[in-house]
């Protein structure tokens, strides 16, 4: 694990995930000739989309982001450029993932009833028991890599606010899939053209993502599976032994070493109850950083932050605003943040709501 506070540039790109529902993004994989298939509307595509329950499979996703977004070490597949990762599920809640950077590679394995997560580039492993109350530790960062996780979340948040449509068909990872179309409606205020998601014809799940943005003619990425292998797993890629000499923590361990979780935007807007400002594609999520962790950016992360940002001001106050093709955010000097995948205009006018 890096032991850095977690940098606002960091957050930033965190935060795009969750905050636009679009997650990590991919260029088109296993492309061959359109398979020919059986009519289905587009109301019976969304359904099976929600209600989908992939079972078991074990993958490779192939990223290629143009998004715009800064690299950061710790979330390589986020920055623009080709990435891939691999991905296993049993189907029943445990998960492995495998993510490359570099010479090194971030390993995430979820048991069932606990989260690994092994840097091998420092050999430090952070161990995170599951508990009732919480979500998984493994659940943000295996939604950011599963194409069929994301066009969930996509396709839930914001089909009543879209016009829906089945846009022939494609082959992705040599298996026959619909093309499933959402366009945002002509009153949504939001950066995103349309989203297209390929859904297999037989499994009923998503095997690509891919998202379009206003007055550009490419998308400006996909999250798409390049090779799915759908059945049972080896149960061995669901159990994780620390490597010799690995240094291992947990959440309570850090705390108890007076080493606080880093605080920043991607935590704030992620909390307990963050506030949620519009509904479907002009949602925007805000919240309030901390005042002792605007103090604790160490010089380089404001180095990134100046770098990516440009200041901006208004009635509202004065701040920083962090813009990629898909996602705005606004970081206000006072601490009042807000994010979503709308322009610049939409967070001045919502972030004087901000609490």
């Amino acid at each position: 694990m890096n032991k850095r506070k977690v940098t606002l540039a960091a957050a930033a790109a965190g935060v795009i995930t969750g905050v636009a529902g679009l997650s990590l993004l991919a260029m088109p994989a296993g492309a061959g000739q359109p398979p020919t298939l059986p009519d289905v509307s587009a109301e019976s595509l969304v359904e099976q989309v929600l209600t989908s329950k992939p079972g078991a499979f074990g993958g490779t996703v192939e990223v290629d982001n143009k998004l715009g977004l800064p690299s950061i070490a710790e979330i390589p597949q986020l920055a623009d450029g080709k990435h891939s990762a691999r991905i296993w599920t049993d189907g029943n809640g445990k998960f492995r993932a495998a993510l490359p950077n570099g010479q090194s590679e971030q390993t995430i394995v979820d048991d069932g009833t606990t989260t690994w997560s092994w840097n091998s580039a420092d050999n430090e492993v952070t161990k995170s028991e599951h508990k009732a109350d919480q979500p998984r530790p493994s659940q943000d960062k295996s939604e950011s890599v599963n194409p069929a996780e994301a066009a969930k979340q996509v396709v839930g948040m914001t089909k009543e606010f879209s016009d829906i449509s089945v846009d022939g068909t494609a082959r992705v990872a040599n298996r026959a899939a619909y093309e499933l179309v959402l366009t945002p409606k002509a009153t949504e205020k939001t950066l995103i053209r349309e989203v297209r998601i390929a859904v297999d014809s037989e499994l009923k799940m998503p095997l690509r993502v891919q998202v379009l943005t206003n007055g550009t003619s490419e998308p400006a990425g996909t999250v798409g599976f390049s090779e799915i292998n759908v059945g049972p797993q080896d149960a061995k890629l669901f159990e994780f032994t620390p490597p010799a000499n690995a240094k291992v923590t947990t959440p309570e361990a850090n705390q108890q070493e007076g080493r606080k979780p880093g605080i920043g935007v991607e935590q704030a807007l992620q909390g307990k109850d963050p506030q949620i400002f519009g509904t479907g594609w002009d949602t925007v999520i805000g919240a309030r950083i901390p005042a002792e962790a605007m103090t604790q950016v160490p010089a380089e992360a404001q180095g990134l932050v100046d770098k990516f940002t440009k200041k901006v001001s208004g009635t509202w106050g004065s701040g920083q605003i962090f813009t990629t093709k898909v996602a705005t955010i606004l970081i206000a000097d006072d601490g009042r943040v807000v994010a979503g995948a709308v322009p610049e205009q939409v967070l001045f006018d919502t972030i004087g709501q901000v609490k």
